[in-house]
């Protein structure tokens, strides 16, 4: 486990799957626990699918694959290559184990870099192969509600950069979603969407797509802001466990999502699909900021 901290903000990262695994502030923290009760993960991150495919099933050239959801790096161990008071860095390479479920190699790069009352996580991918590989990526972090209750019903209110009205498209069977309706999600005048203990039980997981958003805000049951994510990721998914009443909520930019139900096409030409080059590389990232 490797600890960053400043004037502000301690937070703590572990090799196993390169995950961000606690935010403080003073004494409070703000990334969910883990506890397996609910959902026994921090904050993984999704590669090389978001999502699921299609029974577990996926195609490249004909071949077929079989892979799991949301695909391997957040289960394995990457290596630490970096390492300051305010920026780690760590590195999963290709191996015949990763091969064996997804056909390119690959370097993964994943940092996360502390300032001021803000953690910047940082993804590159790379392609050392000799043919075009295709990749999504993806992050799951879980934060606290803050003013959680589980005898009330209000666990506080989500606000977005966009007024109006956002389109959602959901989840339809096997973890792959029905992506020709869209879902109309009305912003209130005051730009506050109110969560509640029963947000996700009918919905599972509000997905939007078509870079709708660059920013999403987790408020207190008053209102003042908790917290924040920017990004610039096509697509957005926000998620707590249905049925469980919850103490948390993952806010998820992801550059890529889960198979439309009946996919058996080839890999490269799913929704929301990332191409490398031979030799070229993925860079992006997004930003946490506590309130």
């Amino acid at each position: 486990m490797q600890t960053l901290k400043n004037d502000v903000l301690t937070i703590q990262v572990k090799e196993h799957g390169a995950e961000l695994a606690s935010i403080k502030k003073g004494s409070v923290e703000y990334l969910w626990q883990a506890d397996p009760a609910y959902w026994g993960r921090h904050s993984p991150v999704l590669f090389p699918i978001v999502g699921s495919v299609w029974n577990k099933i996926y195609r490249v050239n004909g071949k077929e694959y079989e892979l799991g959801q949301h695909g391997f790096a957040r289960d394995m161990d990457f290596t630490l290559v970096e390492a300051t008071e305010t920026e780690v860095r760590y590195r999963l390479v290709s191996a015949e184990e990763t091969l064996q479920k997804y056909p390119w190699p690959f370097v993964l790069e994943i940092a996360y870099r502390l300032h001021d009352n803000k953690v910047d996580v940082i993804w590159e991918v790379s392609n050392p192969g000799e043919d075009d590989m295709y990749f999504q990526i993806g992050a799951h972090p879980a934060f606290y509600y803050p003013d959680y209750d589980p005898q009330t019903q209000e666990r506080g209110f989500l606000s977005f950069d966009r007024e109006g009205v956002l389109e959602c498209i959901r989840i339809k069977e096997k973890g792959c979603v029905d992506a020709g309706p869209r879902y109309p999600m009305e912003i209130p005048e005051n730009g506050l969407l109110p969560l509640t203990r029963e947000t996700f039980d009918v919905i599972d997981t509000i997905m939007l797509q078509d870079s709708q958003i660059g920013k999403v805000a987790l408020h207190r049951a008053d209102g003042s802001p908790w917290l924040s994510l920017v990004f610039d990721a096509p697509v957005v998914g926000i998620w707590s466990p249905p049925g469980k009443n919850a103490p948390f909520i993952c806010l998820e930019p992801w550059y890529g999502r889960c198979d439309s139900a009946g996919y058996e096409g080839e890999y490269k030409d799913k929704d929301w699909m990332n191409r490398l080059a031979p030799g070229e590389k993925f860079s992006t990232s997004y930003t946490i900021e506590i309130a």
